[in-house]
């Protein structure tokens, strides 16, 4: 199931991440030389009638179009090879195209990726509806406390109800418990309504490592509380709602990946937790076997992950490409033939020690290998 899972999830991902370009691209009259699914040794493929070799490759980790005037894969611009395309085969080269047309081709593969994920859980709210508290009044109140319980030592007591935590409003009870899990070993300030007054609390989160049904463990924070049973309704939406509600879910999404990547930087989160394409197959079969409406959820978070990863300004990524036409548009010509080529060199080698580092890291958390 992780074989067929993975490819289930990251091919046809990565086709659309990849046709986003090529669509847009020929929108604009750019000549797309070759489309791949995978890296490598071609395995099978055909030519059509505009000259573009659809291919599907031997690695298959990700994909790519090569336009007309990529001198390779990443699309990284050569300029001394550029300025030997004659004059009349410029109109349908990409790097000739105004600015403006080669941000968009280049956004549009993380713009595609998001709309798969915004359409899967737009998909959800128009079959299922809207998840809301069927009494908003009685959410967040605490039942009880644990017996280790970092609140309880903070102040807090069984009856306050959680209105903030670090000064962000909490809805109800599950969005305190994610917020809480979010932020393990880190002290948080939990605002409260004890009989009508407002009383704000230092709390330091306890670690802890929740382990879910297929011994996958993660890292979350506890303060030791329990939260007032209440019952959830769902309210049913239309199509314009759904898309809205499901726009604000993949941003609150995006928010917990920034939150998790500072968390890493700084320590708070060990680099383990990092994950590449083993753990992505590995997960991709835990879901499939879980049935097609958790499976097309995990497909609709990996969409959101690669549109995230692909727009990290690092050069080589779609991101690097936007930062340096950014660049380009402030300074009203492109960055040096040196500062380009030292940037995506240093790009490329990033990717690929990232690359090696989390394939290692995945291997030796698999059970096999004692993880």
């Amino acid at each position: 199931m992780w074989i067929v899972g993975f490819l289930l999830v990251l091919g046809p991902l990565v086709t659309v991440h990849e046709l986003g370009h090529y669509l847009v691209g020929r929108w604009f009259g750019v000549k797309a030389e070759s489309f791949s699914v995978g890296f490598g040794k071609e395995l099978a493929g055909w030519t059509d009638k505009r000259g573009t070799r659809w291919k599907l490759s031997a690695l298959p980790l990700g994909g790519y179009v090569q336009f007309k005037g990529d001198m390779d894969p990443a699309s990284i611009p050569h300029p001394d090879e550029l300025d030997k395309i004659p004059p009349e085969e410029r109109g349908d080269s990409f790097h000739h195209k105004p600015l403006w047309q080669r941000a968009l081709i280049v956004f549009a593969g993380p713009a595609t990726n998001l709309l798969v994920a915004i359409g899967i859980l737009a998909a959800f709210f128009l079959a299922y509806g809207k998840p809301v508290p069927a009494d908003p009044a009685e959410e967040n109140y605490i039942a009880a406390l644990s017996e280790v319980s970092p609140a309880r030592e903070a102040g807090i007591r069984i009856g306050d109800r959680i209105i903030a935590i670090d000064g962000e409003p909490m809805i109800d009870y599950r969005q305190t418990q994610q917020t809480i899990w979010l932020n393990p070993g880190k002290e948080i300030t939990v605002t409260v309504d004890r009989a009508g007054e407002r009383l704000d609390f230092d709390v330091t989160s306890r670690p802890f490592e929740l382990k879910d049904r297929f011994g996958n463990t993660s890292k979350i924070g506890l303060i030791g509380i329990e939260g007032r049973q209440t019952e959830r309704r769902y309210e049913p939406v239309g199509l314009g709602e759904s898309v809205v509600l499901a726009t604000g879910q993949c941003i609150e999404t995006m928010k917990l990946m920034v939150t998790g990547i500072k968390q890493i930087v700084t320590g708070q989160r060990s680099v383990k937790e990092l994950g590449g394409p083993v753990k992505i197959a590995k997960y991709s079969g835990e879901q499939l076997s879980l049935g097609p409406e958790a499976f097309a959820l995990f497909i609709a978070m990996i969409s959101l992950n690669l549109a995230f990863i692909n727009l990290l300004p690092i050069p080589a990524l779609d991101g690097g490409h936007l930062a340096f036409y950014a660049a380009e548009a402030i300074r009203r010509k492109p960055v040096g033939p040196r500062g380009t080529e030292i940037a995506y060199r240093t790009g490329i080698a990033l990717v690929l020690v990232l690359m090696v580092f989390v394939t290692v890291n995945d291997v030796l958390s698999l059970p096999w290998f004692g993880g």
